[in-house]
């Protein structure tokens, strides 16, 4: 039974992870005189070592490493590592767009993203759309048209982010793919790239010459690994419903950093596309927590269950799936091991046959 207490620490370990997601934004500015390509490709590296460090200490690697012999031919590989270009273009973006005066369109992409995820939900798996989530989608699609009326265009940086995780969500989920999982499959595989990208441009000299980058960019690891800490201990607290509604605080938090710490103005003519996008993005979370409480009302009677978000379990449950995670893994190696006697005594009866 999920218990007020559990609630109320699940929700304000999410509200932390949000804003330390959205501190991460600000680091481009810390992290000066790194361009915001370099300040991407550290964070790539600091997230590396970040998520090695969390996933070894909560004994993780067998699980990743069973889903990874689940793979059994050439295209479902390809399908693992096609995502991964796409996430390291958003983490570029996100480092480079708010020391190049984009933050604010990059913001504007992270609003409209979660009603994106609706309308791909709702024409890719046939998900229910309710009437509060067309209200959204509608408040937030006259305001891009008004802009786009007025402008001519939508920045380039805003349609990078909203339309650009999509793919990466599609591609995951019809693999099944565990969160950790593919960040850390992403994170080897961006790593080469990284690594030659700091040797090229530079990275590394200037982190060695600046003794302000010695402590800031283990800093920028200390935080990625906090925010993912807390995002997890958020998600085994918390239903899915909450949990999905307090991420929309992450816009708002890169919104205010935008306005108040970067200095980036909203021009006149785009307020109202602005207040539309936020009366969409308010009317999603008050249909998120409508339909929360709703569940909650429903389930009263037997004590409110709703379904966690698949992260790392407890660590009184870790012995045992570790257990069920190696038993899993050997039969799977079995299965395929009488697959392959199969497979060619079927061959040579084939060849009989032709015979």
């Amino acid at each position: 039974m999920m218990t007020t207490n559990q609630t109320s620490q699940g929700t304000i370990t999410a509200v932390a992870a949000n804003f330390l997601y959205s501190l991460l934004f600000l680091f481009g500015l810390l992290l000066q005189p790194l361009s915001g390509t370099q300040v991407a490709s550290w964070r790539v590296l600091t997230m590396f070592f970040s998520l090695v460090l969390l996933v070894t200490v909560l004994k993780q690697w067998q699980h990743i490493f069973d889903y990874l012999k689940t793979l059994k031919n050439a295209k479902e590989w390809f399908l693992f590592i096609l995502p991964t270009p796409i996430l390291g273009a958003q983490i570029w973006i996100f480092m480079w767009a708010p020391v190049n005066g984009l933050g604010l369109e990059v913001t504007l992409g992270y609003f409209l993203y979660p009603m994106i995820m609706i309308v791909v939900g709702r024409f890719f798996y046939n998900e229910d759309m309710s009437l509060l989530q067309w209200v959204a989608i509608g408040c937030a699609g006259f305001g891009i048209a008004y802009d786009i009326f007025q402008y001519g265009a939508i920045s380039w940086a805003t349609l990078f982010v909203c339309l650009g995780y999509p793919p990466y969500y599609l591609l995951r989920r019809y693999l099944a793919v565990p969160p950790i999982t593919g960040l850390i499959s992403d994170l080897v595989l961006l790593l080469p790239v990284v690594i030659i990208a700091l040797y090229m441009n530079g990275g590394f000299e200037v982190a060695i010459t600046n003794h302000k980058l010695w402590y800031l960019l283990p800093l920028l690891g200390i935080i990625s690994t906090a925010a993912m800490s807390l995002t997890m201990i958020a998600s085994q607290k918390l239903p899915v419903s909450l949990f999905g509604t307090l991420c929309y605080l992450e816009p708002i938090f890169l919104f205010v950093f935008s306005i108040a710490i970067l200095d980036h103005n909203v021009e006149e003519g785009s307020m109202l596309m602005y207040s539309m996008i936020f009366i969409a993005l308010l009317i999603m979370i008050a249909d998120s927590a409508l339909g929360y409480m709703a569940r909650k009302r429903d389930d009263r009677l037997h004590g409110y269950n709703e379904p966690q978000v698949g992260s790392f379990p407890p660590r009184r449950r870790l012995k045992n799936r570790r257990i069920k995670g190696v038993l899993a893994a050997h039969r799977f190696r079995k299965i395929m091991k009488y697959q392959q006697k199969i497979d060619k005594m079927t061959r040579k009866i084939e060849a009989l046959h032709l015979k």
